[in-house]
């Protein structure tokens, strides 16, 4: 039996899928011969950890009840009644994370550090436990999307870093460049859709549909974040960006990459309330957007917002694309991304499916967990 020690980083929609999905997938993960052993969680202000980390773990029992705790809103600390386990706040959890790292790391065992979070404060302690020849898990994509010294570090142990989830959720994405290109396969050119708010708003669109409407109503739908801004401007199609450009071996950083927003600064969230943008500022916007498309349609085209990245662009935006390609075709909240090669050339490999969701992305980051078991095994 393989066992796999893990610390979670983040308790978030997608941290509490990942606990539920390794508790139901215990029996499965049996029959591999894989013991997934939670020996330690923790949010942004405090941790639970095993007393005895080597031969404890964080039951499952108390897993389900810490995950209910989070969902309420509440602290971990409220979770001393439940377990006889470690407690800790502020500047502790690092240094317990880095000790924790260390003690399993003498006794040949390994931790990997799983990365939930959607918080830049977390690169020093990716680091640091690399370092110590553990491994690293990702969601998080702002790691990533530092500095390139700070990637530097981060991607200088290849086999102890995984990060599938940080560009299409369980998408096999990042797995299926790293496959072509560790084959001789050069890439020259990435297209495509990684944003299913942008991807479901863009389509819709098609039917006549007014921008601010259209906005309005995948914020009821659940699809935007609770600021629309926060899809709407770009940056997270950016950083996704910025990961798999770096992957091809491009050397920027975010300030290389144009970013298209599809609000001006006058409406950002400095300027105006989340109400008074749905109401008054979208529908500025729907006399531009509506050209645009009618502009495209006159070409037998349709847009998208895409990322496109090439040998001397890599970019965000709204761009016309030919209504009978893959990306005129999607339709809906689906990520889409079109890679070309030199097998590749004149028709793209094509990776599409849903690509967000806490349960989706849970599962991808399950599955690179699962993927660094032939280092855990004597």
């Amino acid at each position: 039996m393989v066992k796999i020690s893990l610390m979670i980083m983040g308790c978030g929609g997608v941290g509490r899928q990942l606990l539920h999905h390794i508790i139901s997938c215990r029996p499965l993960h049996a029959k591999q011969g894989v013991r997934l052993r939670v020996v330690g969680v923790c949010d942004s202000k405090s941790m639970v950890a095993a007393n005895n980390l080597l031969d404890e773990e964080l039951n499952d029992q108390f897993l389900l009840q810490l995950c209910k705790v989070k969902s309420s809103g509440s602290s971990l600390l409220e979770l001393a009644s439940f377990c006889q386990c470690q407690l800790l706040s502020g500047q502790e959890i690092a240094s317990k994370a880095i000790e924790v790292a260390a003690t399993l790391r003498k006794s040949n065992t390994g931790l990997t550090l799983v990365d939930c979070s959607a918080s830049s404060e977390t690169i020093g302690l990716l680091s640091k436990v690399l370092h110590l020849d553990c491994c690293v898990v990702l969601a998080n994509k702002k790691p990533l999307t530092s500095s390139l010294e700070d990637y530097d570090k981060l991607v200088s142990q290849p086999r102890r870093i995984r990060h599938e989830s940080t560009v299409g959720a369980g998408l096999p994405v990042i797995s299926t460049i790293n496959r072509m290109l560790s084959s001789g396969d050069p890439i020259y050119r990435i297209i495509g859709s990684l944003s299913g708010t942008l991807g479901y708003v863009m389509s819709e669109l098609e039917g006549g549909k007014a921008f601010s409407q259209v906005v309005n109503v995948a914020k009821k739908l659940g699809f935007t974040e609770p600021d629309p801004r926060d899809d709407l401007s770009g940056m997270d199609v950016a950083r996704k960006a910025l990961i798999l450009a770096r992957l091809l071996g491009r050397r920027i950083n975010m300030d290389s990459i144009k970013i298209e927003s599809l609000y001006p600064i006058e409406m950002g969230p400095d300027v105006m309330s989340v109400e008074d943008f749905l109401v008054n500022g979208l529908p500025l916007l729907d006399e531009e957007i509506r050209n645009r498309i009618e502009k495209a349609s006159l070409n037998g085209n349709v847009l998208r917002y895409v990322c496109l990245i090439e040998e001397s662009r890599c970019e965000v935006g709204i761009q016309e694309i030919a209504k009978d390609s893959p990306l005129g075709r999607l339709r809906g909240s689906d990520n889409l991304l079109e890679i070309y090669s030199r097998c590749y050339k004149e028709q793209p490999l094509v990776i599409q499916g849903a690509g967000a969701g806490n349960d989706t992305t849970a599962s991808g980051v399950l599955a690179d967990i699962l993927d660094i078991q032939d280092l855990f095994r004597d």
